[in-house]
């Protein structure tokens, strides 16, 4: 059961990434409707997914599998800065994408 911490935290990562690639793709459409909806999904789908690699984190100390711990935090930490740096720079650019099309 707690495996799936690891899948959900990487299924919504990818999520945290792909809404915005969609908005940014809709822009030549130049539909805008809801493109505020998707950056707050996708901020979401970010956070809830770092909510999992903490809640994993927590089992191990639980657990207390310090190896574990040792072996997998440096990986997690690199993937948090990623995941969280790529997806502000996505909403940011399909935020000023919108109001560049907005004028």
């Amino acid at each position: 059961m707690i495996g799936w911490l690891n899948i959900g935290s990487l299924l919504l990562g990818l999520i945290a990434w792909i809404l915005p690639v969609i908005n940014l793709m809709r822009n030549k459409k130049h539909e805008h409707k809801n493109w505020g909806v998707l950056s707050v999904i996708s901020i979401s789908a970010c956070a809830i997914s770092l909510s999992f690699q903490i809640f994993y984190n927590y089992h191990l100390v639980k657990i207390e599998d310090w190896s574990a711990l040792m072996d997998t935090t440096r990986a997690v930490v690199i993937a948090t800065a990623v995941l969280l740096i790529f997806t502000f720079i996505l909403n940011g650019l399909t935020f000023i994408v919108y109001r560049q099309n907005k004028k």
